[in-house]
Protein backbone atom coordinates (compact mmCIF):
# COMPACT_ATOMS: atom_id res chain seq x y z
CA UNK A 1 0.00 0.00 0.00
CA UNK A 2 1.16 3.64 -0.67
CA UNK A 3 1.40 4.69 3.46
CA UNK A 4 3.68 1.55 3.94
CA UNK A 5 6.63 3.26 1.14
CA UNK A 6 6.26 6.70 2.67
CA UNK A 7 6.39 5.64 6.01
CA UNK A 8 10.51 4.95 5.33
CA UNK A 9 10.64 8.32 2.63
CA UNK A 10 8.42 11.00 4.82
CA UNK A 11 6.10 10.38 7.62
CA UNK A 12 8.53 8.96 10.44
CA UNK A 13 10.49 12.29 11.03
CA UNK A 14 7.20 13.89 11.71
CA UNK A 15 6.91 12.08 15.34
CA UNK A 16 9.84 13.44 16.04
CA UNK A 17 9.04 17.18 15.65
CA UNK A 18 7.17 19.83 18.27
CA UNK A 19 3.46 19.48 17.13
CA UNK A 20 2.91 22.87 15.11
CA UNK A 21 -0.17 22.70 13.07
CA UNK A 22 -3.00 19.71 13.23
CA UNK A 23 -5.46 19.41 9.88
CA UNK A 24 -8.82 18.28 10.59
CA UNK A 25 -10.51 16.87 7.83
CA UNK A 26 -14.50 15.83 8.75
CA UNK A 27 -15.52 12.48 6.42
CA UNK A 28 -18.24 11.00 5.15
CA UNK A 29 -18.03 8.14 2.41
CA UNK A 30 -14.28 9.22 1.82
CA UNK A 31 -12.17 6.09 1.74
CA UNK A 32 -10.78 6.05 -1.68
CA UNK A 33 -9.45 9.47 -0.73
CA UNK A 34 -7.63 8.95 2.48
CA UNK A 35 -4.29 7.73 1.30
CA UNK A 36 -4.16 10.63 -1.33
CA UNK A 37 -4.47 13.50 0.80
CA UNK A 38 -2.03 11.90 3.72
CA UNK A 39 0.79 11.68 0.72
CA UNK A 40 -0.30 15.68 -0.20
CA UNK A 41 -0.04 16.90 2.81
CA UNK A 42 2.96 14.88 4.23
CA UNK A 43 4.66 17.07 0.69
CA UNK A 44 3.57 20.54 1.45
CA UNK A 45 3.69 20.24 5.50
CA UNK A 46 7.15 18.53 5.13
CA UNK A 47 9.57 20.14 7.84
CA UNK A 48 6.43 21.20 10.36
CA UNK A 49 5.49 19.24 13.22
CA UNK A 50 2.01 18.10 12.05
CA UNK A 51 -0.58 15.56 12.86
CA UNK A 52 -4.09 15.04 10.69
CA UNK A 53 -7.08 14.16 12.45
CA UNK A 54 -9.93 12.81 10.49
CA UNK A 55 -13.07 12.78 11.51
CA UNK A 56 -15.63 10.05 10.43
CA UNK A 57 -19.03 9.94 10.82
CA UNK A 58 -19.19 5.78 11.00
CA UNK A 59 -18.56 5.59 6.95
CA UNK A 60 -20.30 2.10 5.86
CA UNK A 61 -17.31 2.36 2.88
CA UNK A 62 -14.88 1.72 5.81
CA UNK A 63 -13.07 5.31 6.13
CA UNK A 64 -12.83 4.66 9.89
CA UNK A 65 -11.24 1.54 9.50
CA UNK A 66 -8.91 2.59 6.61
CA UNK A 67 -7.18 5.71 8.82
CA UNK A 68 -7.29 3.47 12.08
CA UNK A 69 -5.25 1.13 10.14
CA UNK A 70 -2.64 3.76 8.88
CA UNK A 71 -2.59 5.23 12.30
CA UNK A 72 -1.49 1.91 13.79
CA UNK A 73 1.82 3.03 12.25
CA UNK A 74 2.12 6.52 11.64
CA UNK A 75 1.08 8.03 14.69
CA UNK A 76 0.14 11.56 13.23
CA UNK A 77 -2.44 9.99 11.51
CA UNK A 78 -5.50 10.02 14.05
CA UNK A 79 -9.04 9.30 13.56
CA UNK A 80 -12.54 10.40 15.65
CA UNK A 81 -14.93 7.81 14.50
CA UNK A 82 -18.63 9.45 15.82
CA UNK A 83 -21.86 6.96 16.18
CA UNK A 84 -25.06 8.62 15.96
CA UNK A 85 -23.88 12.01 14.84
CA UNK A 86 -23.62 13.89 11.65
CA UNK A 87 -22.83 16.89 10.34
CA UNK A 88 -19.74 18.67 9.05
CA UNK A 89 -19.34 21.79 11.58
CA UNK A 90 -19.83 19.33 14.58
CA UNK A 91 -17.34 17.12 13.58
CA UNK A 92 -14.91 19.89 12.48
CA UNK A 93 -15.57 21.18 16.54
CA UNK A 94 -15.56 17.89 17.71
CA UNK A 95 -11.54 17.14 15.64
CA UNK A 96 -10.35 20.91 16.87
CA UNK A 97 -11.44 19.83 20.40
CA UNK A 98 -9.67 16.45 20.23
CA UNK A 99 -6.30 18.22 19.10
CA UNK A 100 -3.41 20.01 21.47
CA UNK A 101 -2.20 21.59 17.77
CA UNK A 102 -1.87 26.05 18.85
CA UNK A 103 -3.01 26.27 14.24
CA UNK A 104 -5.52 24.25 13.26
CA UNK A 105 -6.16 23.79 9.43
CA UNK A 106 -9.65 22.43 8.16
CA UNK A 107 -10.18 21.04 5.28
CA UNK A 108 -12.39 18.83 3.15
CA UNK A 109 -11.60 14.82 2.19
CA UNK A 110 -12.31 15.11 -1.34
CA UNK A 111 -9.28 16.63 -2.57
CA UNK A 112 -11.13 19.75 -3.64
CA UNK A 113 -9.37 22.29 -1.58
CA UNK A 114 -5.50 22.55 -2.96
CA UNK A 115 -2.93 21.24 -0.46
CA UNK A 116 -0.66 23.89 -1.83
CA UNK A 117 -2.22 26.53 0.00
CA UNK A 118 -2.11 24.78 3.71
CA UNK A 119 1.46 26.41 4.25
CA UNK A 120 0.35 30.00 3.57
CA UNK A 121 -2.68 29.80 5.44
CA UNK A 122 -0.24 28.28 8.58
CA UNK A 123 2.22 30.87 7.70
CA UNK A 124 -0.50 33.82 7.98
CA UNK A 125 -1.44 32.71 11.62
CA UNK A 126 2.03 32.82 12.10
CA UNK A 127 2.07 36.52 10.52
CA UNK A 128 -0.69 37.51 13.30
CA UNK A 129 -3.98 36.54 11.76
CA UNK A 130 -6.41 34.90 13.84
CA UNK A 131 -7.86 33.08 11.06
CA UNK A 132 -6.52 32.59 7.32
CA UNK A 133 -9.74 31.76 5.06
CA UNK A 134 -8.40 30.07 1.74
CA UNK A 135 -10.70 31.96 -0.87
CA UNK A 136 -12.21 31.29 -4.48
CA UNK A 137 -12.68 34.72 -5.16
CA UNK A 138 -9.81 37.19 -4.94
CA UNK A 139 -7.30 37.11 -7.68
CA UNK A 140 -5.45 34.31 -7.69
CA UNK A 141 -8.20 32.46 -6.88
CA UNK A 142 -11.09 30.33 -8.99
CA UNK A 143 -14.04 27.98 -8.70
CA UNK A 144 -12.66 25.31 -11.36
CA UNK A 145 -14.71 23.75 -13.57
CA UNK A 146 -18.25 24.55 -11.78
CA UNK A 147 -21.25 24.42 -14.33
CA UNK A 148 -23.12 28.14 -14.39
CA UNK A 149 -25.87 27.26 -12.28
CA UNK A 150 -24.03 26.15 -9.72
CA UNK A 151 -21.63 29.41 -9.64
CA UNK A 152 -24.50 31.59 -9.62
CA UNK A 153 -25.72 29.77 -6.12
CA UNK A 154 -22.67 29.73 -4.21
CA UNK A 155 -22.28 33.42 -5.00
CA UNK A 156 -25.43 33.73 -4.06
CA UNK A 157 -25.60 32.01 -1.27
CA UNK A 158 -21.72 33.92 -0.15
CA UNK A 159 -23.67 37.31 -1.01
CA UNK A 160 -26.33 36.17 1.41
CA UNK A 161 -23.99 35.33 4.64
CA UNK A 162 -22.00 38.25 3.68
CA UNK A 163 -24.68 40.77 3.83
CA UNK A 164 -26.72 38.91 7.06
CA UNK A 165 -23.46 38.78 8.98
CA UNK A 166 -22.08 41.95 8.09
CA UNK A 167 -18.95 40.33 6.71
CA UNK A 168 -16.31 41.97 4.39
CA UNK A 169 -14.91 38.00 4.26
CA UNK A 170 -14.90 37.42 0.34
CA UNK A 171 -15.58 33.40 1.14
CA UNK A 172 -17.49 32.95 3.99
CA UNK A 173 -18.84 29.45 2.66
CA UNK A 174 -15.09 28.00 2.20
CA UNK A 175 -14.46 25.37 4.12
CA UNK A 176 -10.94 25.38 3.45
CA UNK A 177 -8.97 27.55 6.26
CA UNK A 178 -6.84 27.82 9.24
CA UNK A 179 -7.28 28.95 13.04
CA UNK A 180 -5.61 29.95 15.73
CA UNK A 181 -6.97 27.55 19.28
CA UNK A 182 -7.86 30.78 21.44
CA UNK A 183 -9.08 32.48 19.10
CA UNK A 184 -11.36 29.07 18.10
CA UNK A 185 -11.99 28.82 21.75
CA UNK A 186 -13.52 31.71 22.38
CA UNK A 187 -16.26 31.42 20.01
CA UNK A 188 -17.09 28.03 21.55
CA UNK A 189 -19.68 29.35 23.69
CA UNK A 190 -21.83 31.02 21.06
CA UNK A 191 -21.08 28.31 18.05
CA UNK A 192 -23.79 27.21 16.46
CA UNK A 193 -22.36 23.45 14.83
CA UNK A 194 -25.36 23.66 12.32
CA UNK A 195 -24.47 22.18 8.72
CA UNK A 196 -21.74 22.43 6.87
CA UNK A 197 -20.62 25.82 6.97
CA UNK A 198 -18.23 25.92 10.16
CA UNK A 199 -16.26 28.92 8.67
CA UNK A 200 -19.85 31.76 8.79
CA UNK A 201 -20.26 30.24 12.46
CA UNK A 202 -16.96 31.25 13.99
CA UNK A 203 -17.01 34.83 11.92
CA UNK A 204 -20.63 35.14 13.47
CA UNK A 205 -19.83 33.58 16.78
CA UNK A 206 -16.49 35.44 18.02
CA UNK A 207 -17.22 38.17 20.62
CA UNK A 208 -14.76 40.14 19.13
CA UNK A 209 -13.46 40.73 15.39
CA UNK A 210 -11.07 38.47 14.52
CA UNK A 211 -8.78 39.46 12.28
CA UNK A 212 -8.97 37.60 8.71
CA UNK A 213 -5.89 36.96 6.37
CA UNK A 214 -7.19 35.71 2.88
CA UNK A 215 -4.92 33.30 0.69
CA UNK A 216 -6.50 32.86 -2.74
CA UNK A 217 -6.31 28.80 -3.98
CA UNK A 218 -8.33 27.20 -7.07
CA UNK A 219 -11.15 24.97 -6.19
CA UNK A 220 -10.43 21.43 -7.99
CA UNK A 221 -12.90 18.52 -9.34
CA UNK A 222 -13.58 15.46 -7.27
CA UNK A 223 -11.10 12.83 -8.15
CA UNK A 224 -13.07 10.25 -5.76
CA UNK A 225 -16.53 9.58 -4.12
CA UNK A 226 -19.77 11.60 -4.42
CA UNK A 227 -20.32 15.48 -3.43
CA UNK A 228 -22.47 15.52 -0.65
CA UNK A 229 -24.02 19.11 -1.88
CA UNK A 230 -27.70 18.82 -1.84
CA UNK A 231 -31.30 19.84 -0.29
CA UNK A 232 -30.05 19.50 3.20
CA UNK A 233 -27.07 21.43 2.66
CA UNK A 234 -28.90 24.08 1.41
CA UNK A 235 -31.64 24.07 3.88
CA UNK A 236 -28.98 23.82 7.03
CA UNK A 237 -27.40 27.17 5.92
CA UNK A 238 -30.31 29.21 5.41
CA UNK A 239 -30.92 27.78 9.46
CA UNK A 240 -27.90 28.62 10.38
CA UNK A 241 -28.04 32.18 8.57
CA UNK A 242 -31.22 32.65 10.56
CA UNK A 243 -29.59 31.24 13.60
CA UNK A 244 -26.93 34.31 13.85
CA UNK A 245 -29.61 36.71 13.12
CA UNK A 246 -32.87 36.51 14.76
CA UNK A 247 -31.86 33.51 16.45
CA UNK A 248 -30.37 35.72 19.02
CA UNK A 249 -33.76 36.70 20.23
CA UNK A 250 -36.31 33.78 19.62
CA UNK A 251 -34.67 30.19 18.85
CA UNK A 252 -34.63 29.24 15.26
CA UNK A 253 -36.15 25.97 16.18
CA UNK A 254 -39.23 27.30 18.32
CA UNK A 255 -39.71 29.20 14.93
CA UNK A 256 -39.48 25.60 13.30
CA UNK A 257 -41.80 24.32 15.30
CA UNK A 258 -44.14 27.54 15.29
CA UNK A 259 -43.73 26.83 10.97
CA UNK A 260 -44.48 23.11 11.59
CA UNK A 261 -48.05 24.03 13.78
CA UNK A 262 -49.02 26.72 10.81
CA UNK A 263 -48.60 23.94 8.43
CA UNK A 264 -51.01 21.81 10.67
CA UNK A 265 -54.00 23.99 10.93
CA UNK A 266 -54.47 23.87 7.10
CA UNK A 267 -54.24 20.14 7.28
CA UNK A 268 -57.04 20.37 10.04
CA UNK A 269 -59.24 22.53 8.34
CA UNK A 270 -58.43 20.35 5.09
CA UNK A 271 -59.53 16.94 6.92
CA UNK A 272 -62.59 18.77 8.68
CA UNK A 273 -64.00 19.72 5.45
CA UNK A 274 -63.55 16.56 3.77
CA UNK A 275 -65.54 14.10 6.31
CA UNK A 276 -67.64 16.82 7.05
CA UNK A 277 -68.69 16.92 2.67
CA UNK A 278 -69.16 12.97 3.55
CA UNK A 279 -72.31 13.65 6.26
CA UNK A 280 -70.69 12.79 9.34
CA UNK A 281 -71.25 14.57 12.18
CA UNK A 282 -68.99 17.38 13.58
CA UNK A 283 -67.51 15.89 16.67
CA UNK A 284 -66.80 13.30 14.60
CA UNK A 285 -64.42 15.14 11.86
CA UNK A 286 -63.30 17.36 14.22
CA UNK A 287 -61.98 14.24 16.32
CA UNK A 288 -60.59 13.18 13.21
CA UNK A 289 -58.70 16.19 12.03
CA UNK A 290 -57.22 17.00 15.57
CA UNK A 291 -55.56 13.49 15.35
CA UNK A 292 -54.89 13.74 11.53
CA UNK A 293 -53.15 17.31 12.56
CA UNK A 294 -51.04 16.07 15.15
CA UNK A 295 -49.48 13.23 13.50
CA UNK A 296 -48.70 14.76 10.79
CA UNK A 297 -47.06 17.73 12.94
CA UNK A 298 -45.44 14.61 14.73
CA UNK A 299 -43.54 13.69 11.52
CA UNK A 300 -42.92 16.94 10.11
CA UNK A 301 -40.96 18.03 13.28
CA UNK A 302 -39.34 14.92 13.17
CA UNK A 303 -37.30 15.45 10.26
CA UNK A 304 -37.56 19.54 9.87
CA UNK A 305 -37.19 20.81 13.76
CA UNK A 306 -36.01 17.96 15.25
CA UNK A 307 -33.56 16.57 12.55
CA UNK A 308 -30.77 16.40 14.65
CA UNK A 309 -32.54 14.12 17.36
CA UNK A 310 -34.64 12.20 14.67
CA UNK A 311 -36.78 9.44 16.32
CA UNK A 312 -36.42 5.92 14.10
CA UNK A 313 -37.49 2.26 14.83
CA UNK A 314 -39.69 1.75 17.75
CA UNK A 315 -38.60 5.04 19.62
CA UNK A 316 -41.14 6.55 16.50
CA UNK A 317 -43.95 4.80 17.88
CA UNK A 318 -43.01 6.04 21.23
CA UNK A 319 -42.42 9.73 20.29
CA UNK A 320 -45.75 9.79 18.65
CA UNK A 321 -47.95 8.16 21.63
CA UNK A 322 -45.83 11.22 23.78
CA UNK A 323 -46.53 13.83 21.56
CA UNK A 324 -49.87 13.21 21.50
CA UNK A 325 -50.28 13.01 25.15
CA UNK A 326 -48.12 16.69 25.21
CA UNK A 327 -50.66 18.21 22.12
CA UNK A 328 -53.88 17.07 24.51
CA UNK A 329 -52.17 18.57 27.56
CA UNK A 330 -51.40 22.02 25.17
CA UNK A 331 -54.74 22.49 23.97
CA UNK A 332 -56.35 22.46 27.69
CA UNK A 333 -53.73 25.05 28.44
CA UNK A 334 -55.38 26.97 25.32
CA UNK A 335 -58.47 27.01 26.05
CA UNK A 336 -57.77 27.30 30.11
CA UNK A 337 -55.85 30.89 29.29
CA UNK A 338 -58.29 31.70 26.61
CA UNK A 339 -61.33 31.27 29.10
CA UNK A 340 -59.58 32.89 31.71
CA UNK A 341 -58.85 36.53 29.67
CA UNK A 342 -62.02 36.62 28.16
CA UNK A 343 -63.51 36.13 31.46
CA UNK A 344 -61.65 39.37 32.44
CA UNK A 345 -63.20 41.13 29.81
CA UNK A 346 -60.33 40.91 27.26
CA UNK A 347 -61.04 41.52 23.13
CA UNK A 348 -62.22 37.90 22.18
CA UNK A 349 -59.00 37.57 20.03
CA UNK A 350 -56.82 39.16 21.99
CA UNK A 351 -58.24 35.99 24.35
CA UNK A 352 -57.55 33.43 21.24
CA UNK A 353 -54.14 34.06 20.36
CA UNK A 354 -52.74 34.49 24.31
CA UNK A 355 -54.23 30.59 24.54
CA UNK A 356 -52.79 29.64 21.07
CA UNK A 357 -49.20 31.10 22.19
CA UNK A 358 -49.45 29.48 25.52
CA UNK A 359 -50.14 25.89 24.32
CA UNK A 360 -47.82 26.24 21.54
CA UNK A 361 -44.71 27.10 23.89
CA UNK A 362 -45.87 24.77 26.26
CA UNK A 363 -46.07 22.32 22.86
CA UNK A 364 -42.56 23.03 21.77
CA UNK A 365 -40.97 23.16 25.38
CA UNK A 366 -42.55 19.47 26.59
CA UNK A 367 -42.09 17.97 23.33
CA UNK A 368 -37.97 19.43 23.48
CA UNK A 369 -38.22 17.81 26.56
CA UNK A 370 -39.12 14.30 26.00
CA UNK A 371 -40.36 13.50 22.85
CA UNK A 372 -37.18 14.71 21.58
CA UNK A 373 -35.28 14.16 24.21
CA UNK A 374 -31.00 15.07 23.57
Amino acid sequence: MRHDILIADKFLPVDTLPLEVAVVVPTLNEAANVEKLIEKLSVVLAGRGWEVVFVDDNSPDGTSELVRRIGRKLRHVRIVQRVGRRGLSSAVVEGILATAAPVIAVMDGDLQHSEDALPRLIDAIAGGADIAVGTRYVAGGGIGEWDKDRARMSRLATRAGQVALGTEVSDPMSGFFAVRRDAFERTLPRLSAIGFKILIDILASSPAPLKVAEIPYQFRIREAGESKIGARVIAEYAELIADKTIGRFVPVRLLKFLMVGGLGVFVHLAVLRTILGTGSAFITAQTAAVMTAIAFNFFLNNSFTYADRKLKGWRLIGGLASFYAISALGAVANIGIGTWMAGHDERWWVAGVAGVLVGAIWNFAMSSALTWRK
